[in-house]
């Protein structure tokens, strides 16, 4: 009985042990603090790291005359707002944050319009430009560890990566997803709401 006992013990104490490391980490490439920016948002307000603080977000890059990758990205990003919405996730606690990689041609409005066609629920998805072509392709390659490569005169299309990251409350970039299905890559939905509703009830990342 006292075997029984003391196996009964270690159990719950492996399992609770289980519970308090549930905290998200930050994957090998992230666990850096986003460096500082400011721009314009769609709303046609300034906006810089500053304002990122006290919340976690959901960011990508994009851009509105994308041919290819970004329409499918800005759905599967809609579809994970509106999950959130319908699991109570109040836009207090997270956002969504979209950086232009053309900001030439990302006017305020345009990107506004461009980020609003799914109806995403209020005060949730902001975009950001006015910012200049130089500055988004470091901000990328050095936050992100992805490539970005604006449009050009004889190509107005632009190179960039097509992942979502997640990001703390303290700005803290702690990991990425596919933001689109690429071959054996799905678009992890489910996942992607877990995980902020974990960083919103754990809190930022402490080492």
């Amino acid at each position: 009985m006292k075997k029984l006992s003391a196996l009964l013990i270690l159990t719950v104490v492996i399992i609770l042990s289980a519970c308090s490391n549930s905290r998200l980490e930050p994957k090998s490439l992230y666990g850096n603090t986003i460096s500082e920016f400011s721009g314009t948002d769609d709303k046609g307000k300034e906006i810089s790291n500053k304002d990122l603080k006290g919340k976690v977000w959901l960011v990508d890059f994009i851009f509105t005359n994308c041919e290819t990758v970004c329409p499918p990205m800005t759905y599967n990003m809609s579809t994970v707002v509106d999950q959130l919405e319908k699991d109570g996730i109040s836009s207090k606690d997270y956002g969504v944050i979209s950086f232009s990689v053309d900001p030439k041609r990302d006017t305020p409005s345009k990107i506004h319009e461009y980020i609003n066609q799914h109806n995403p629920p209020k005060n949730v998805w902001r975009a950001v430009t006015n910012y200049d072509e130089k500055f988004i392709r470091q901000f990328a390659e050095e936050n992100f560890k992805t490539i970005v490569v604006p449009p050009t005169e004889a190509n107005d299309q632009a190179t960039h990566g097509t992942s979502f990251y997640l990001v703390d409350q303290n700005g803290m970039i702690i990991k990425d997803y596919a933001g689109k299905d690429t071959g054996d890559k799905k678009f992890p939905k489910a996942e992607i709401v877990e995980d902020v509703k974990t960083m919103i009830k754990e809190g930022p990342y402490k080492k």
